[in-house]
């Protein structure tokens, strides 16, 4: 049995550095929620509510404050990717070589991007589309369902969305779309004009935009079209997303494989191959599910 020996590129900082905005620029819920600080493992995420003050007449006596603890899980979730490449690519000059590394990281980067919304949004791995039991709770899950009916205005559905987490004590700030669903927005404009009606919303998913009154971000991590193995129906999340608690635990590092099987695919001297892997560790979870509605495509 071959020794898998491993080796760790000493890579120019510009490359790696800063993650954190190229993972933003790659994820929905990196645009719309900030990323908090966190060490490697499962963690906890406390919030607090003491209610509000209480009126003092002169001379009368002072009553108890309550605190109400919300404390919800802060689990960590593994990803990686590997991309292999002829054997040729080590033998290039060192100028060469880092070309060739940017490339590969060009490739990486997205796929661990979106790997956090896979996971926060439905709860899935992104290489199979199936779910991961150990992602036990995904804004999927929440009960604030909007149903799109035919003929439906878009902004309609988004008001009834917003309903529904004003109704259960949140402001629905943000609002992450599907591409197709962003598209009905996109699409519209002025008749006595001809101005976009919406020219603040980005079909991008960074930096954030906005759509009727909301932050907005647009990727097709949101309706996991083509990823999920059972279709999702969802067109949008709306909701606060600064429920949600998320960080980078594990410091994403390139590594190149010269030898041994490291993805299944054969060995790698047998096969005059070489690969390249980078792993990111995240952490979160979701304060609380009644902060979010979905809003979804009526099933086929």
């Amino acid at each position: 049995m071959a020794v898998l020996n491993t080796g760790q590129l000493n890579l120019p900082p510009q490359i790696l550095d800063p993650w954190l905005g190229k993972v933003q620029y790659g994820s929905t819920i990196a645009t719309l929620s900030g990323a908090t600080p966190m060490r490697f493992g499962p963690g906890q995420s406390m919030t607090f509510d003491i209610g509000e003050a209480e009126y003092v007449g002169e001379g009368a006596n002072k009553g108890p404050s309550t605190i109400t603890p919300t404390v919800k899980t802060v689990t960590p979730f593994k990803f990686h990717k590997t991309v292999r490449m002829t054997e040729e690519v080590l033998w290039a000059d060192e100028d060469t070589q880092i070309g060739a590394v940017n490339e590969i990281l060009a490739l990486i980067q997205p796929a661990l991007s979106r790997a956090l919304d896979f996971g926060v949004f439905h709860g899935i791995n992104p290489n199979n589309g199936a779910p991961v039991t150990a992602m036990s709770e995904s804004l999927s899950d929440t009960t604030n369902v909007v149903t799109i009916g035919t003929g439906d205005k878009a902004y309609a559905n988004v008001d009834a969305a917003d309903a529904l987490v004003l109704a259960d004590g949140y402001v629905p700030a943000d609002i992450a779309l599907d591409p197709a669903f962003a598209a009905k927005f996109a699409a519209l404009r002025s008749q006595q004009t001809e101005q976009k009606l919406y020219p603040d919303l980005s079909l991008q998913t960074a930096p954030a935009g906005r759509l009727e009154n909301h932050n907005s971000s647009v990727s097709r991590t949101v309706g996991a079209v083509g990823t999920a193995a059972t279709a999702t129906n969802v067109a949008a999340f709306v909701g606060d997303f600064s429920g949600i608690r998320w960080g980078i635990q594990k410091q994403i590092g390139l590594e190149t494989i010269q030898y041994g099987d490291p993805d299944g695919q054969g060995d790698l001297k047998r096969n005059n191959q070489v690969a390249f892997r980078a792993e990111v560790v995240y952490g979160w979870g979701i304060a609380d599910l009644n902060a979010f509605a979905q809003i979804k495509n009526a099933s086929a």
